[in-house]
């Protein structure tokens, strides 16, 4: 995740086609490691929802962690729409570069959760069945992603080098303080639909998720932009 800047150099086909292929290989790995490690963790655990939860956040956590130092170096290791279109808005990313960007993140999240599906012997596509609807859920994302928006704003301007602890520790943190486990992430939410596991969100419930994300990270964009003294 690059720190802001007012000009961009005019990227070849091939570089944008590499940032592009970074952003998916990166989500995707994300989301293995999320459904992957929620499957694990019911299977261990014998369906005790607390170590489950455990161990699901601690994977996500430094999955998340590693994949950015791995990942930044070629795209910013952004694994998320709501932070690519945040950054964009802030200039700190070509708006030309987020279609390429965001469909990545999209793909690269549904082939993570397939694969996880099938690491584990289940169908490549379940649709789930875990219910978590309504106005609190909602709520939950949209704080949760105003934190993590609002940490990489800060952090990019800062700290670059500390991003990935930071993010990191953060969505740990966040499965565990939020009640809808800290997606902050629509490209996470959609993907999540179609594993009926422990990480799982009934495909209903998607839109609700995905608005609060919305919400979440425009706030941050307006809240840490003012706080930085930034102009409009």
């Amino acid at each position: 995740m690059h720190a802001p800047s007012a000009k961009f150099p005019e990227p070849r086909a091939a570089t944008r086609a590499r940032r592009a292929v970074a952003e998916a290989l990166g989500t995707g790995f994300l989301l293995l490691a999320v459904v992957g490690s929620g499957i694990m963790g019911q299977r261990l655990t014998h369906g005790d929802a607390a170590l489950t939860l455990l161990a699901n956040s601690l994977a996500t956590a430094g999955a998340l962690a590693a994949l950015i130092l791995a990942f930044a170096p070629i795209s910013g290791a952004h694994f998320n729409p709501a932070v690519t279109l945040a950054l964009a808005w802030r200039r700190a990313l070509p708006w030309r570069d987020v279609p390429a960007y965001v469909a990545a993140q999209f793909a690269g999240a549904a082939l993570g959760v397939a694969v996880a599906q099938f690491l584990f012997g289940l169908p490549l596509v379940a649709f789930s069945s875990r219910v978590r609807a309504g106005p609190v859920m909602m709520a939950s994302e949209a704080i949760a992603t105003f934190g993590l928006v609002g940490m990489v704003i800060l952090l990019v301007r800062a700290r670059p080098g500390a991003v990935a602890a930071a993010v990191g520790a953060y969505i740990g943190a966040g499965y565990w303080f939020t009640s809808s486990t800290a997606f902050a992430n629509p490209a996470a939410a959609l993907a999540r639909a179609l594993t009926d596991s422990f990480a799982g969100i009934r495909p209903l419930d998607v839109p609700g998720f995905v608005l609060g994300e919305a919400a979440g990270a425009s706030a941050a964009v307006i809240v840490f932009g003012w706080l930085l003294a930034d102009p409009p």
